[in-house]
């Protein structure tokens, strides 16, 4: 039985004030995030919704350097757009504040004093990259050089930026400070580390045994670090810019972003709440959840517990971590430095007053398990088939209908038929269905079952016909226009979470003064002789020359690696030729069904093999397949596969595998595992 908590604190991963949001950020944290903790303030619940700009680390004072400016410059510039950008959306944040704050510092700094001299730190000397033209220490950010996994040029000590690849400065060949183009030499600095090993019997007892109702995606990650062993990880670097180390002789020392930036939650609820914040933070009748993106699990889960574990002081745990992975636009990985990216700010201004169709479209797309793909077609399409043609016509013809038959006033329900009664009946399953979707971070399946809602309602009204009515049974066109509104008073408070924006143009067409969670399902929401206000249109059509505008603007900064979108359409590759005939009986022998991946490792001494544990919904087995180069372990954790089943058993590198993964080849020899459209019970067959 799940614990009942006197109040919620929810989190949102700090955006780097390094530039603007993009959709994959909404997407990703602050769109499921913020239905959430709407939905929980309807619910009556006592929470507080915790955010601000992470305003520290190496990008910020390299993005400086290019626009010749200061570091401080670069944040005041970009959370002020962060910031405004968020409250346009409607995104509702308690608070949104920033790391460069003088609160910040303190609690930071008081953080980091107290497991120095408490010795919870170990300090170790290491050599790294120094420019000695520049007099300066280079964090991995500040080094470049040819990859050493695809050759590209210019990628960064800490990762290929073509390729992906995660990467050490070490490895680069040829590198070269970014501040001088000097090529750097190995010098010795002195830097304190966390020693996470110390940590993993506790991380994996309160992961690994208490939290297996995390997201497939979380929990694998996590046990993947932890079944690889943990290493201590430095908390503090050389650089001028941060939280100055406090402790003396650490001159020219900051505290590392990856610890600084975390503390920020409890900094900002400081800032926030200065007289009672602890209850929040100190509290087992806080629940605390984190919302991030899938590059920030480690962190959230590992790292940062650790932290609040070598603390003690009574601080809490996050009870879930509902981390998404990630949206990819128009095909290709969303990439800022490309500015392959839709930006939030400039969608704003570009589409005034069609707030909620992006969080619509973000929330209905959002890549919960498995990177999803936005594009602007898709965009157009959810907006014109199901906002305009669903939801805003339900409302639009209910509203106008009442005007006309009833001088928009809601008349009574007379004699209920049982169309009628079944129609009414459905409205408190599917708020069942919407409160356990969202208790369990299902924010699609909540928001389609919002949108059913409505679908209820248009089927409700074109089978029943009120204007056919009109002419010879106003009683029955009364009962009707009554059921169609109170299912239009339903939707002002089912899709209050989801389309906040929205649901205040509904209400003030229906004249609804609040709207309560507790309402919804009930059968009288609005009373006979209630009066409403004229019909306004919720959504709009989008044109094709708004989209083609969007694609113009993308096509400009196309990835030089993707081909145009008209290159590919006339692009014809040839297909591999067809294999031999099979029977029907011959096919009908495979046993094709859904499973998603576990846990997955690469096969020690090859290049080419991972080994996967999987749920195929009638057992749990390995199977070790050739997919390494085109997938790493981390990118397998949680994602849907479909297997054939009752291949028979065959030994890999010493690992019995049990089944074989369906893959598709192109031509050029590029592999892509096949997965369902939508996320399938495990065990469903393919036929």
């Amino acid at each position: 039985m799940e614990k009942s908590y006197k109040r919620h604190l929810v989190t949102a991963a700090l955006p780097y004030a390094n530039g603007a949001v993009h959709i994959g950020h909404l997407a990703g944290v602050y769109v499921p995030a913020d239905i959430y903790v709407r939905y929980l303030r309807m619910r009556g619940k006592d929470v507080r919704f915790i955010c601000g700009s992470d305003e520290h680390g190496v990008p910020i004072t390299i993005k400086a350097k290019q626009q010749n400016s200061t570091p401080q410059e670069v944040v005041d510039k970009y959370h002020l757009i962060i910031k405004d950008s968020f409250e346009r959306l409607g995104i509702s944040f308690d608070i949104y504040s920033r790391t460069s704050s003088p609160t910040h510092h303190k609690t930071a700094s008081e953080f980091f004093r107290k497991l120095y001299e408490e010795g919870k730190f170990i300090e170790k000397e290491s050599e790294q990259y120094y420019d000695e033209v520049a007099n300066h220490f280079l964090a991995d950010r500040y080094i470049t050089g040819t990859c050493p996994k695809c050759g590209a040029e210019n990628a960064y000590g800490d990762q290929c930026e073509k390729c992906g690849s995660t990467l050490s400065p070490n490895e680069l060949i040829n590198p070269k400070s970014a501040l001088s183009g000097n090529t750097p030499v190995l010098k010795k600095t002195s830097h304190w580390y966390l020693p996470l090993d110390q940590y993993e019997p506790w991380l994996k007892e309160w992961i690994l045994e208490q939290h297996k109702e995390w997201k497939v995606n979380v929990y694998g990650q996590c046990k993947s670090w932890l079944d690889g062993g943990l290493q201590p990880r430095a908390v503090s670097r050389d650089l001028d810019w941060g939280v100055p180390v406090p402790v003396e002789g650490a001159e020219g020392k900051v505290l590392y972003v990856w610890f600084d930036a975390p503390i920020g939650y409890i900094s900002n609820t400081i800032e926030l709440m200065p007289d009672d914040w602890e209850k929040w933070w100190k509290s087992e009748d806080t629940k605390l959840v984190h919302f991030i993106g899938k590059d920030n699990i480690v962190f959230h889960c590992i790292v940062f517990p650790s932290m609040l574990k070598a603390y003690g002081d009574g601080y809490i745990l996050p009870e879930n971590v509902p981390a998404n992975e990630f949206l990819n636009l128009e095909g290709n990985k969303i990439s800022t430095s490309r500015n392959w990216a839709v930006w939030l700010h400039e969608y704003l201004d570009e589409f005034p007053g069609k707030e909620d169709v992006l969080r619509y479209v973000l929330c209905a797309n959002a890549p919960e398990t498995k990177d999803n793909d936005f594009t602007w077609k898709d965009f157009q399409t959810r907006n014109n088939s199901e906002l305009v043609a669903i939801l805003g016509n339900f409302v639009n013809r209910a509203v106008v209908l009442t005007h006309k038959y009833f001088k928009g006033e809601v008349p009574s329900q007379l004699h209920l038929r049982e169309i009628d009664e079944d129609t009414l009946a459905q409205i408190p399953v599917i708020k069942k269905n919407i409160e356990e979707s969202l208790e369990n971070y299902r924010f699609r399946e909540a928001l389609k079952e919002a949108m059913n809602l409505a679908r209820l309602g248009n089927k409700y009204l074109t089978e029943t016909e009120p204007w056919k009515l009109a002419a010879t049974d106003m009683e029955r066109v009364a009962t009707i226009m009554n059921v169609s509104l109170q299912i239009c008073a339903n939707l002002a408070i089912a899709f209050d979470p989801f389309l906040p924006h929205t649901t205040q143009k509904l209400s003030y067409m229906l004249n609804m003064k609040s709207r309560n969670w507790e309402d919804l399902g009930l059968d009288s929401i609005l009373h006979p002789g209630h009066k409403i206000n004229e019909a306004r249109l919720l959504f709009e059509k989008i044109e094709d020359i708004a989209i083609e505008a969007q694609l113009a603007k993308l096509d400009a900064t196309r990835p030089s690696e993707a081909a145009p979108a008209a290159q590919a359409e006339e692009a014809t590759p040839s297909a591999a030729p067809q294999k031999d005939e099979c029977t029907y009986d011959e096919f009908m022998k495979m046993d094709i069904r859904t499973a998603t991946v576990l846990e997955a490792e690469r096969v020690p001494k090859t290049d080419k093999l991972l080994k996967l544990t999987i749920d195929t919904g009638i057992d749990t087995r390995t199977i070790v397949s050739g997919i390494a180069e085109y997938y790493t372990p981390e990118e397998m954790i949680g994602k849907q596969i479909c297997i054939l089943a009752n291949l028979a058993p065959r030994k890999i590198k010493g690992i019995e595998s049990k089944g074989m993964i369906l893959m598709a080849k192109e031509e050029s020899g590029n592999m892509r595992i096949v997965t369902p459209e939508e996320r399938l019970l495990n065990g469903s067959t393919i036929n």
